[in-house]
């Protein structure tokens, strides 16, 4: 990406799941990177421990609530990607405000820093969860927006912020929306991580509602739209969806990734697993088309395919896996 070489380049959530993809895959491309990750006593990096290219890029720990230690982050950056937030959907039920805090007012933090600094661009990351439960497939990003959890909810007040920041300051700002993200390194707690580890593991596969379906897109397939996203000319203030266009019923998901484990697959519907009443999203399956119109961008990287990697992955590393549960 010769966009980037060369550039001063921030990832908030670096230790995460995506951000550490993201991160290395910069390394990579020549970019000058800092990993923001979430300060803790035990001084830990998240995935970035782990990485080949620890050594090839600064890592700075810090609170996306606290403005002193975004400022200093975006500090001297051109190009920032926003990837730190909360994730896990079912914690947002039981702590609400924490989710505020950090997805809405962490990101205008950020925003307000990057404005400050004078950043060239930056790369929001927002998620497919906004939409809600599917009133139109493939869904496109005039789809109406709507929080069925709080989770969902923090990030629609996150991409408004970034949007209002567009509007009023004109700051260049793209907003991102992958669609289900998958692959190595996910926290154990997702899906295809769950599925697979049962899987491995013998006895039936447990999973909440099984007739929900999601567009799962490869780890590899939307690093490369946020690396678009952030060359990409004349797209700032847009927001670009990034999704196979593939869905799969939940239930037909455990039993592919059974058939890729090589594995017969009893799949049970566990009540305890099932998010709150009308809180699901029965249905989600992603319209990418203006992202490849503006910024060249296709998936790669098929969803057997994906599975297959991620598969071995935590065939391999399920003795020793651990999660990686921070605010990154």
């Amino acid at each position: 990406m010769e966009g980037l070489k060369g550039k001063r380049v921030l990832v908030t959530g670096a230790g995460g799941f995506i951000g550490s993809h993201l991160a290395e895959q910069l390394v990579e491309v020549g970019a000058r990177v800092r990993g923001m990750v979430r300060y803790n006593a035990l001084g830990r990096r998240g995935w970035l421990e782990e990485s080949q290219f620890a050594g090839e890029m600064e890592v700075c720990a810090g609170d996306l609530c606290d403005r002193d230690s975004v400022r200093a982050a975006v500090k001297g950056m051109e190009v920032v990607f926003h990837l730190g937030a909360l994730i896990a959907i079912p914690y947002s039920y039981e702590a609400p405000a924490s989710y505020v805090r950090v997805n809405v007012e962490g990101t205008l933090n950020v925003l307000q820093a990057s404005r400050e600094e004078g950043v060239g661009r930056m790369v929001h990351t927002s998620t497919s969860e906004v939409y809600g439960t599917a009133r139109y497939v493939p869904i496109d990003e005039q789809h109406p927006l709507q929080g069925q959890s709080p989770y969902s909810a923090s990030k629609i007040g996150a991409d408004k912020m970034a949007e209002a920041y567009h509007l009023s300051f004109g700051l260049p700002v793209v907003t991102v929306r992958p669609f289900n993200t998958f692959g190595p390194r996910q926290s154990m707690r997702a899906v295809i991580p769950t599925i697979i580890a049962q899987c491995l593991a013998g006895g039936p596969v447990r999973l909440g509602s099984l007739d929900p379906t999601r567009d799962l897109n490869y780890v590899e397939n939307t690093v490369q739209g946020f690396l678009r996203a952030a060359v990409a000319p004349g797209i700032c203030g847009r927001v670009l969806n990034f999704g196979s266009g593939r869905e799969i019923r939940i239930g037909d998901l455990a039993t592919l990734i059974g058939r890729i484990a090589g594995r017969d697959v009893l799949v049970e519907a566990d009540p305890d697993r099932v998010r709150p009443a009308g809180s699901e999203v029965e249905r989600l399956l992603a319209e990418s088309k203006l992202a490849r119109e503006l910024t060249g961008w296709e998936p790669s990287i098929g969803l057997e395919e994906g599975l297959k990697r991620t598969v071995e992955w935590v065939g391999k590393n399920l003795g020793r896996y651990r999660v990686k549960e921070y605010v990154v």
